[in-house]
């Protein structure tokens, strides 16, 4: 059962496109399916998260992360009795923004956009996506999601001012976002930081005594595991206290959410929108050790020296990329020369950039530029 404060899918604002109603699934599971079958959803899988497969299959991409999203979602949303559908929705369309070869990619696109006065936002593109680039039905373009779900792709992390973006005021901008979309950016971050520390882990940049160091959280549970398996491998040591990590991560979220919401008397949908501030949080606490292993995980795994150079080359790759399309505009795909009828050409660019596996845009540079001394890294 719904909790009262959880968003109801029969009082949602609904589509864009009026469509009348499926015989079995619901709008928010219409969502879903949508998105699971878009051309955006399937690209992930050939996105890089933080390793690229030149270290190995085995470690997550977009796509296997943003599962691990909806996973973690899922759980949290059913134990505090919110819609499960909305927000498993949610987790699984949070990352089709992002262009390819993780943040070195955005990093790099936005310093193109920025060139031109503009910037690159992953949510908004989001946004552009399942509005006009996916081209999957006769009567519109876009997918033509719900209202909700339009709002959470650009409100579960991020607050946007009105003033600063007119364009998105029907978003109800001065209102905080359903609980479901305030989770997203909460169960982004505990799947993201603990699959980071085991992908590094398996990867040898991270040691466990490394591990133990940066992260009290998971160095005063490890202590619990030693003293239950002390001659265990020390693999398998590390992956009980990283289950342990996760586990008091989730459940701090799910108590003090319900703590949250019970101490600001909230009953209903309105009473979260007009809260004035998120109700879904850690607390102090477990915000504090959140993070400190999210700035051991830049210290010592993201700006590692193993992953510098492939930073350094994709941000080269998109950056070459991207003045060599703004100086051949012609050599753009049909479908993106169209679209010069109503956006500047760095958007254009940018669109058709961020829209690209992380194989593509090396088969482009390539394609382009001919054979690189660069270490080929997809």
């Amino acid at each position: 059962m719904l909790a009262p404060y959880a968003a109801r899918v029969e009082q949602s604002r609904g589509r864009r496109h009026p469509e009348p109603p499926h015989p079995y699934r619901s709008d928010y599971q219409r969502d879903r399916d949508r998105i699971i079958h878009s051309r955006a959803f399937r690209r992930l899988e050939h996105k890089t998260q933080v390793f690229t497969r030149r270290y190995s299959d085995h470690f997550r991409n977009r796509l296997t992360h943003t599962i691990e999203v909806a996973q973690i979602s899922r759980t949290i949303a059913a134990r505090l009795g919110l819609d499960v559908d909305l927000t498993e929705t949610l987790a699984l369309v949070h990352d089709i923004g992002h262009p390819p070869f993780g943040h070195a990619g955005e990093k790099a696109l936005d310093a193109c956009m920025r060139a031109h006065d503009s910037y690159f936002d992953h949510n908004l593109h989001a946004l552009r996506i399942v509005e006009d680039f996916e081209i999957r039905y006769a009567a519109f373009r876009g997918l033509n999601l719900t209202f909700e779900v339009r709002e959470g792709i650009i409100k579960h992390s991020h607050d946007y001012s009105a003033a600063e973006h007119p364009e998105l005021a029907e978003y109800r901008l001065d209102e905080r976002p359903p609980l479901e979309a305030q989770l997203i950016d909460l169960t982004d971050e505990i799947a993201y930081n603990t699959a980071d520390l085991d992908d590094g882990f398996e990867a040898h940049i991270l040691s466990l005594d490394a591990v133990r160091a940066g992260s009290p959280l998971f160095a005063r549970l490890f202590e619990e595991v030693e003293r239950h398996w002390p001659d265990a491998p020390d693999k398998l040591k590390f992956n009980e206290t990283l289950k342990r990590v996760l586990d008091a991560l989730v459940t701090d979220v799910i108590e003090n959410t319900e703590r949250r919401i019970q101490g600001a008397d909230i009953w209903s949908p309105e009473d979260v929108r007009t809260h004035p501030e998120r109700l879904a949080a850690f607390t102090p606490r477990v915000d504090a050790e959140r993070k400190q292993i999210k700035k051991f995980l830049y210290e010592v795994l993201y700006y590692s020296d193993e992953l510098r150079p492939e930073k350094i080359q994709a941000e080269e790759v998109v950056r070459e990329l991207f003045n060599y399309w703004m100086e051949h505009p012609d050599a753009l795909p049909a479908s993106y020369q169209e679209q010069r009828e109503r956006d500047p050409l760095y958007r254009i660019v940018c669109d058709y950039i961020a829209g690209m596996t992380d194989r593509f845009i090396l088969g482009q540079y390539e394609e382009i530029f001919g054979k690189s001394d660069k270490p080929v890294f997809g």
